[in-house]
């Protein structure tokens, strides 16, 4: 398995526009981050988790040419704002691409790209079957076995998702014990990672690090991180043995 981060930054992206804090200054690379998505290779199949507004410019940079399935872990503008860009893969395939989604995610999608699931066929518009994830079921997407963790962002569900030795979760607050279980024995678990103070929706960089000590995970990936949890470099040197800022282009083999 291949993991590919194609943004780990939060909903604004890093920098943010018009700031001028040292995070958005930073002339380093790892602290230019775009919207939050994954891409995974496993078995010749490639997924991607999450379709944000960078999408488009996510595929090109990381040489993306198919794209057998897309998992939504809820409907949040920047996790799926840029699903139109999903109709170059159909002209090159010759098919639609399958979507895995709860049910009201895909009502979500419904509104927001109404065009394309109003049934007008209209030209150049994406084709997209839709795949229901029921609540608590395993399931296979591309043929990929994937076990999905939910997660509280806030008040809204979200789905975290585990394909093999690869947990990815992302907008979190709130992980319950029994879903914790379906994440243990992972060697690499992925986790958001806000800011260092306290957030209604999202971990802090204190509760995803006490999240990763009791998983246990080989190796902790920390993501979804806005420009007031610091820089790369000052953060890295905070972090334990075993747990790592992502940053975008990293590639993990498994």
């Amino acid at each position: 398995m291949k993991v590919t981060f194609l943004g780990t930054g939060t909903s604004q992206g890093v920098p943010v526009i018009a700031c001028d804090c040292a995070v958005c200054i930073s002339a380093n690379q790892y602290d230019k981050r775009l919207r939050v998505s994954v891409l995974v290779e496993m078995q010749g199949k490639t997924i991607i988790i999450d379709t944000g507004p960078d999408f488009r410019y996510q595929m090109l940079q990381a040489g993306v040419k198919k794209l057998d399935a897309i998992l939504y872990t809820h409907e949040h503008k920047d996790h799926v704002a840029g699903l139109d860009d999903v109709r170059a893969f159909n002209y090159v395939q010759g098919s639609a691409v399958d979507i895995y989604a709860h049910k009201r995610v895909q009502e979500a999608l419904k509104k927001e790209f109404h065009y394309v699931f109003s049934g007008s066929n209209y030209p150049g518009i994406p084709r997209l079957k839709l795949n229901t994830i029921q609540d608590g079921l395993p399931f296979q997407a591309a043929g990929i076995d994937v076990i999905p963790i939910s997660v509280m962002h806030f008040q809204l569900p979200v789905l975290g998702f585990r394909m093999g030795d690869f947990t990815y979760i992302t907008d979190a607050n709130l992980i319950t014990e029994a879903e914790k279980l379906k994440i243990k024995g992972s060697d690499i678990l992925v986790i958001n990672a806000l800011q260092k103070e306290k957030h209604v929706s999202h971990f802090t960089l204190e509760e995803a690090l006490e999240l990763a000590a009791e998983i246990g995970a080989k190796k902790t990936y920390l993501t979804h991180i806005s420009h007031r949890l610091g820089t790369h470099d000052e953060v890295s040197e905070q972090l334990p043995e075993g747990v790592f800022l992502a940053y975008d282009g990293l590639e993990l083999e498994l």
